[in-house]
């Protein structure tokens, strides 16, 4: 309480925090918007988790502001050493907002051994106020980090030239969930770093058996759910192709998409599929992942179909490989829509 007291004391009376505090207040308060003002190639380096970036020194910054943040909800600054925030934080301020800086800026942070991501990680809050952050990794591989917790989505060490060390970059897991058994959703040796309890279908269960992994293991097929936790949810729901031709990369049946509920914090993971009729059933989404890249998934055309059934509040595409997604966002006025690199 007396962190947060002292963000807000800083944010209406334009002092800087320190890092301890601003790191509390980040823990603590799930409506903070977390904005690093530095150059995208600075930011490209390595960013507090959850940070969006608008430069402070290009042109048009104030409007890039006015166009993202929400005036109603605070704002957390910062740049490398404290100067570029602070001037950003009094024009903000000027213009409506309540900010809150970071005193000595992201040197600071580092010093200080706080945690520092080169992904893209995506932050909002349960209900209850409490953060959940979603770190982007790549394609179809996502990591929730929501009250100490670490649960990851079809985790995959190399794609491609893309690598993640899960060793090094990320906490042993907590949960994992996978979605089926392709290469670019299951991978045996990201299991074995990560441990966990597993959640999966029946085909990647055998698998892990073979494999001799040594993952406790919840296997659910469509229509299945479990309470991994107090607070914690999740329901297997159909992922599959209905495309004659494509039938036999993802039949019916085999695959989950999951439905994982975060206190009430709703996320959809779709996993390979197309527009199924199922989806006009999955309801009271606060963020969907919907695949794109036929003829595996969805042309553009059914993935704007898919989220005009499911209506999540924010819409993030992936597993899209090449596939233009331009004309996605205009297709769902109304809508959130934020085009990530999740190829």
């Amino acid at each position: 309480m007396l962190f947060s007291l002292l963000g807000l004391l800083s944010c209406d009376g334009g002092n800087d925090i320190t890092v301890e505090a601003f790191q509390n207040k980040l823990s603590e308060d799930g409506s903070v918007q977390l904005l690093d003002v530095r150059t995208p190639q600075e930011y490209a380096e390595g960013h507090i988790p959850g940070a969006i970036n608008i430069d402070w020194l290009a042109e048009g910054f104030l409007e890039g502001s006015m166009a993202t943040l929400d005036p109603a909800r605070p704002v957390m600054i910062y740049c490398r050493r404290g100067r570029r925030s602070a001037e950003a934080a009094t024009v903000l301020r000027e213009n409506g907002f309540r900010v809150i800086n970071l005193k000595d800026g992201f040197n600071a942070w580092k010093n200080a051994n706080m945690p520092v991501t080169t992904y893209e990680v995506e932050r909002f809050c349960t209900p209850a106020g409490a953060p959940v952050e979603i770190y982007l990794i790549k394609h179809a591989s996502l990591a929730i980090s929501y009250k100490g917790l670490s649960i990851q989505i079809d985790p995959v060490t190399k794609l491609g030239p893309k690598v993640t060390n899960y060793a090094d970059e990320f906490p042993e897991a907590d949960y994992v969930l996978v979605t089926h058994e392709h290469g670019d959703h299951f991978d045996p040796e990201a299991l074995g770093v990560l441990g966990g309890e597993v959640v999966t279908n029946p085909n990647c269960a055998k698998l892990m058996k073979s494999a001799k992994l040594a993952s406790s293991t919840k296997v659910l097929t469509n229509g299945q759910s479990a309470d991994l936790q107090e607070g914690i949810h999740v329901d297997a729901v159909p992922a599959y192709n209905y495309t004659e031709e494509h039938l036999q990369f993802h039949p019916k049946g085999r695959d989950n998409g999951y439905i994982l509920s975060l206190d009430g914090f709703r996320i959809y993971i779709a996993g390979d599929t197309e527009d199924i009729p199922e989806m006009a059933s999955v309801k009271d989404i606060d963020v969907a992942f919907l695949p794109c890249n036929q003829p595996y998934t969805m042309t553009p055309e059914q993935l704007i179909n898919a989220a005009k059934m499911v209506q999540p509040k924010v819409l993030i595409p992936y597993h899209f490989g090449q596939t233009d997604l331009s004309s996605v966002p205009a297709a769902l006025p109304g809508m959130e829509v934020r085009l990530r690199s999740l190829q």
